[in-house]
């Protein structure tokens, strides 16, 4: 009895190690050049500054081409200017969610594509009055990128993305002064960690 559940743990343990060494998950950590597009479709001549941020992404493989990735960051504290000065601030909070294609057979690098939704959570907005944000976005998002494996676990990661995000400027009695386009392009380089 005793040597038949000392073998039923031992194969539970390698049934696990198995499945860890399968493990469909990637974590990665990156550091992503913000840079905006700064469309302003009001007469107030608006602009927002440009920043580098962290971002960590989840990233699950359905098929060795086909995976999900999760784009998380914190609330980042933007810059609002004016003709060039400044007249406030706000942060933003841009979770979005990509379908990929991973194009596999390839040696020594692996690239893929992939487009996906991103909600933008606009807060702590403080401009000069009587000007207020949107207090949210969303849109399409498209990606390109590449992983460089360094083991059969870890990766240097290089990544670029578009995000369609905007904002409606209120002014008085909540009187919409138009739309501000920031639409960034995120240019990013880091690590990631095949579980």
């Amino acid at each position: 009895m005793k040597k038949s559940a000392l073998a039923l743990v031992a194969l539970a343990g390698i049934a696990c190690t198995a499945v860890a060494q399968d493990s469909p998950w990637m974590v990665r950590a990156r550091a992503v050049n913000l840079n905006m597009a700064n469309q302003d479709g009001t007469a107030l001549h608006l602009t927002v500054n440009d920043k580098t941020i962290p971002e960590v992404d989840v990233s699950y493989f359905f098929t060795p081409n086909l995976a999900a990735e999760l784009i998380l960051s914190v609330p980042q504290k933007q810059t609002v200017s004016s003709s060039g000065a400044s007249i406030g601030t706000f942060k933003h909070l841009p979770p979005t969610l990509f379908l990929q294609h991973h194009f596999t057979g390839l040696s020594g690098y692996k690239p893929y594509v992939g487009v996906g939704y991103n909600y933008t959570l606009i807060s702590s907005t403080r401009l000069t009055s009587p000007y207020t944000l949107d207090g949210h976005s969303s849109g399409v998002a498209v990606q390109a990128g590449v992983d460089f494996p360094i083991d059969k676990q870890w990766s240097i990661n290089l990544d670029v993305k578009k995000v369609n995000l905007s904002t409606h400027v209120y002014g008085a009695s909540r009187a919409d002064q138009g739309v501000l386009k920031l639409d960034p392009l995120l240019v990013g380089i880091g690590l990631g960690y095949r579980y």
